[in-house]
């Protein structure tokens, strides 16, 4: 009989602390915790990704066949085929996938830190510093040309640096963070449109479609970059994400297991911004991705798990389905910073009225 109170363990008096949605696999001596849920999620989300940008390959706003599109993709059809599908709209598609992937890991790295779902680089300051940069290059532009990519991750940098410094530091509660950031970044969203109600036409013009978010023109001179950064940055993602498990717990239990807290929250909200800032610099403020990619992935990988690898590939689905939504759903082309906008809509109030089931808010 066991004493009362106490619950019974396995043979040998050890207590089975495994998740439940974990497996542990064991070799000599070394073992891993596999994560079985999230590894069910990312198997369900890798062919739906391939389906959505197959089928973003194949939308098409010009009336381009779907026979034609294969054959300009397969490199058989006519010379104008061949360059719009190979040249133009594929290209496009795996930017929006990339950038899709680093405002999903993005959303998932500041959802954590601050212990709140809505603490996402669109409403904490980030984006809105990174968009303010690349559109202060054009300002007196003739032409509405935005500045270069790499323009979008100093802005960011300078953004979430003065969040953190309002805030009282990284480790604030996640409340002040939000706070604070919706603050800064309606003041650089003001200066910006400020700036901008100054120029003339053709500036405004062309700095606003880029500004909504928007992948049009988009090809491998800012999907090279991109590809390399995320090569560069998703390893160290991987890393911290482990660590950020431990942030679960309050900061003197996760310092006694052994996790510098500082240095943790300090890296995860580096890596958060430069992702962001990059995706930012390169396809414009898309909207509530950052915000519905980690959510969505939290649900599908279980509430036991920080879903860094969930959250890229569904932060890659949405934008790719919502610019392939958009060269088709109406007459003339809608950027993807709008789709995302209007669908993201009822999703935020969806978020805003229904708790989290493992923290109980919002």
């Amino acid at each position: 009989m066991t004493s009362a109170g106490k619950t019974p363990g396995p043979p040998g008096g050890a207590v089975d602390v495994t998740p439940p949605d974990s497996v542990v696999l064991r070799r000599g001596g070394l073992s891993w915790l596999f994560p079985r849920r999230a590894a069910v999620a990312a198997l369900v989300l890798l062919p739906l990704t391939a389906v959505l940008v197959t089928a973003a390959v194949l939308a098409s706003s010009t009336g381009m066949s779907v026979g034609d599109t294969l054959s300009g993709l397969l490199g058989t059809g006519d010379a104008g085929s061949v360059m719009i599908v190979r040249d133009f709209r594929l290209p496009r598609v795996l930017v929006g996938l990339m950038v899709g992937a680093a405002l999903g890991i993005a959303g998932c790295l500041t959802q954590t830190l601050a212990g709140n779902r809505l603490a996402t680089p669109d409403l904490v300051g980030v984006n809105d510093g990174a968009t303010a940069v690349v559109m202060a290059t054009a300002a007196g532009s003739a032409t509405g040309m935005v500045g270069q990519w790499w323009l979008g991750p100093l802005g960011a940098i300078g953004a979430a640096a003065l969040v953190v410094l309002l805030a009282g530091g990284a480790g604030s509660g996640g409340y002040r963070v939000l706070v604070v950031g919706i603050g800064v970044s309606t003041f650089i969203g003001a200066v910006g449109d400020l700036v901008m109600s100054r120029e003339n036409d053709n500036t405004a013009g062309g700095v606003f479609l880029w500004a909504v978010g928007s992948l049009n023109g988009r090809d491998w001179s800012v999907g090279t970059p991109l590809l390399l950064v995320l090569l560069v940055l998703v390893p160290f993602v991987l890393a911290v994400g482990h660590r950020l498990q431990l942030l679960r717990f309050d900061d003197d239990m996760a310092a006694s297991l052994g996790t510098d807290l500082r240095r943790t929250r300090a890296a995860a909200l580096a890596l958060a911004v430069l992702l962001a800032g990059v995706a930012v610099g390169v396809g414009g403020p898309i909207a509530f991705v950052a915000l519905a990619a980690p959510i969505l992935a939290q649900r599908l990988s279980g509430p036991t798990r920080v879903p860094v690898t969930a959250s890229a590939l569904t932060g890659a689905a949405l934008v790719t389905a919502a610019d392939a939504l958009g060269r088709v759903v109406a007459p003339v082309e809608l950027p993807v910073g709008v789709v995302t906008s209007v669908l993201g809509g009822p999703f935020l109030l969806w978020v805003l009225f229904r708790a989290d089931r493992t923290t109980g808010k919002a």
